[in-house]
C-alpha cells in the first residue's frame, strides 16, 4: 500500500472546509467549532506557528472561501492547516486520491481520484484508462473496484497501489 502524501493544494480546505464553522472562541487560540454536514462539535486549537497568521484570502482583503483555519504553508508552497493536530475527523480521514499508479519501470506516473478521475502525464496510460479500463469498472462503492483496477493496470504493465 502507498502512503497518502498531501501536496498542500488546499482544494479540500476550500471545498468541505466551508462546512466548518466557528461556534465560539474560547481564547486567542482555542475555538469550539462544528462540522455542519455531520453536526459534529470539536475543539480546535491553533498551533503556535500560526498564531499571528490569517487565512490567505483575508490577507488579500477578500471574503474567506473555505476553512477559516487554512493558512499559507510556512514550509513551502501551498496551504497548511493551522489546527492540524485538532482537526475534525472528516479532515483526518480524507484522501484526495485513492490509488497511485506506477510505471513498469517503477516511478509514480499517475493517481486515481474518486472513481474515474485519472491524473497523469503518461499519454499511453491516459489512453488505456479511457478506452480499456474505465468503461469496464464496477461501481466505485463495489468492494471489487480496487481489485478490478489493479488487475486491469497489471494487464497493461502498470502497477496500482491502494492509498492508506
Amino acid at each position: 500500500m502507498a502512503k497518502f502524501e498531501c501536496d498542500h493544494c488546499g482544494k479540500c480546505c476550500c471545498s468541505f472546509g466551508e462546512f466548518i464553522k466557528i461556534e465560539r472562541q474560547l481564547s486567542s487560540r482555542d475555538y469550539y467549532c462544528r462540522y455542519g454536514i455531520k453536526n459534529e462539535l470539536f475543539l480546535a486549537h491553533i498551533e503556535s506557528d500560526y498564531t499571528d497568521s490569517q487565512p490567505p484570502s483575508l490577507k488579500e482583503g477578500k471574503q474567506v472561501k473555505g476553512c477559516a483555519f487554512m493558512r499559507e504553508n510556512q514550509k513551502g508552497k501551498g496551504i497548511a492547516c493551522a489546527i492540524y493536530a485538532t482537526r475534525p475527523r472528516i479532515c483526518r480521514d480524507f484522501r484526495c486520491y485513492r490509488m497511485v499508479i506506477r510505471h513498469p519501470d517503477g516511478p509514480e506516473c499517475g493517481r486515481i481520484m474518486g472513481r474515474n478521475d485519472l491524473k497523469t502525464t503518461d499519454e499511453a496510460l491516459k489512453q488505456i484508462w479511457k478506452e480499456r479500463i474505465s468503461p469496464q469498472l464496477p461501481s466505485h462503492d463495489d468492494p471489487r473496484w480496487e481489485n478490478a483496477v489493479i488487475d486491469a493496470l497489471a494487464f497493461h504493465g502498470y502497477f496500482g497501489e491502494r492509498v492508506e
